[in-house]
């Protein structure tokens, strides 16, 4: 069966694809048109589908947030090599860069299984504290190193070479479709990737039935955990003002910090829940207290705290923010001059809930690794607060201890057990979804 050729922007007819005046003018929407990329250079060969080979080549693209650093254009040339249809989309946005994004698919029809991740790393600090170069990829001791190598590099090698096999299996034969998204702008602002593709892929007729986000969701070993949802973020800052003068005349100023300290002890003796089904309590965290006052001898004028609050399904944006001035203005007694500023970015709360798509998974990670992955919705945010408005989606990739660290590594035997967990959840997702 052939893949499906994408609407408006196929690259075999090299049009441009728009959205809801998203897509920046003609010049934004790169293409290629199967040249090879300067940085690799595809031979034929088993060895170029191995999931090893597929890892170290992502790893020695510096793909640091925003750029790609060659890594899409290795994906796009081995995915169009076996037969897929693949979309780059590059979107900007004011004040944010532009980044690069990867949509492929084989098969058509539905269902459509998407698997989702992302090619950006963070930044690897000091490269001269690693004990190897962080984009080598090198192999010492049975374990991969690089920055990328869990996070997650590792996870696309993984389900690129499951799914490379799968179609080998089965002659190319699909019941359904096999679709990858993968974003370079999940590291960063995660303004112009997977949400702008989601909205992309629904202007251009493209349903996602299913997604597998590959996130290093275990927490020491293969097969502990699978992520079906996560909490909410919302950050925000209070700001007490007062007025500025001289310590030896405090009945002429206004010291702004003994009411933020009033203020700040308020929301810390405050318990917001005890959780919920699927959700540990939601938490408020205090990430910093300011004044910006470098002398001893000066009241300052105002006084600020930043905090984030993670908040499970028993809350919403707009409740958090009611209770917030509620319990500050209370704490205030009208005494108290202060502001509370929100911030605009939410990332809100969602779970998927347990089903057949999350036993599918749980039986392909117990077959290799002999664990029963425990569904979790521990951890911060991801793309698949996203995914969720489109599909339902769970989470399943490596082992997490060491991302975003010097020396980020994963085992070699790690990466082939990610692969057949893949493989067998592929074959189990299309005898049980996959169209007749």
């Amino acid at each position: 069966m052939p893949p499906l050729p994408l609407t408006q922007t196929s690259l075999a007819r090299g049009a441009r694809g728009s959205f809801d005046g998203l897509k920046p003018d003609s010049s934004r929407l790169m293409q290629l048109t199967g040249e090879c990329s300067k940085a690799f250079v595809m031979t034929d060969g088993a060895g170029d589908r191995d999931v090893l080979t597929i890892a170290q080549q992502l790893i020695r693209s510096r793909s640091v947030t925003p750029a790609d650093g060659g890594a899409l254009d290795y994906l796009q040339e081995l995915l169009a090599s076996a037969g897929f249809t693949c979309e780059r989309l590059r979107f900007c946005d004011k004040d944010t860069p532009d980044v690069e994004n990867l949509y492929a698919r084989f098969g058509e029809g539905r269902p459509n299984l998407c698997f989702a991740g992302h090619s950006d790393v963070v930044p690897p600090g000091n490269e001269a504290t690693w004990s190897v170069s962080p984009f080598a990829g090198e192999v010492h001791g049975g374990m991969l190193y690089g920055r990328g190598a869990a996070d997650m590099k590792g996870a696309i090698a993984a389900f690129i070479a499951a799914a490379l096999d799968y179609l080998d299996a089965h002659d190319g034969q699909v019941p359904g479709a096999i679709s990858l998204l993968i974003t370079g702008d999940e590291e960063g602002p995660a303004v112009n990737g997977t949400a702008k593709v989601l909205r992309w892929a629904e202007q251009n007729g493209e349903h996602l039935d299913h997604c597998l986000l590959g996130e290093p969701t275990n927490p020491a070993s293969l097969g502990e955990m699978i992520k079906i949802g996560r909490r909410g973020s919302l950050s925000g800052t209070i700001r007490v003002w007062g007025r500025q003068g001289h310590v030896a005349y405090p009945k002429l100023a206004v010291n702004p910090i003994p009411g933020l300290v009033q203020l700040v002890a308020r929301l810390l003796a405050r318990k917001l829940d005890d959780g919920s089904t699927h959700f540990q309590p939601s938490n408020l965290e205090f990430t910093s207290i300011d004044v910006d006052n470098p002398t001893w001898n000066i009241i300052p004028a105002e006084a600020r705290a930043a905090f984030n609050i993670r908040f499970n399904d028993l809350w919403s944006p707009e409740r958090l923010e009611a209770w917030l001035r509620e319990e500050l203005d209370d704490a205030a007694g009208g005494v108290v001059d202060y502001t509370l500023a929100m911030e605009p970015v939410v990332s809100d709360v969602f779970v998927t809930e347990p089903g057949e798509l999350t036993e599918l998974v749980s039986a392909a990670v117990k077959e290799v690794t002999g664990l029963t992955p425990e569904l979790s919705t521990s951890g911060g945010t991801s793309d698949a607060r996203f995914i969720k408005d489109h599909c339902p989606v769970v989470e399943f990739g490596l082992v997490g201890r060491t991302i975003h660290q010097i020396d980020e590594h994963v085992p070699t035997a790690d990466l082939e057990a990610l692969t057949k967990i893949y493989r067998i959840f592929l074959d189990a997702y299309f005898k049980r979804f996959g169209s007749p």
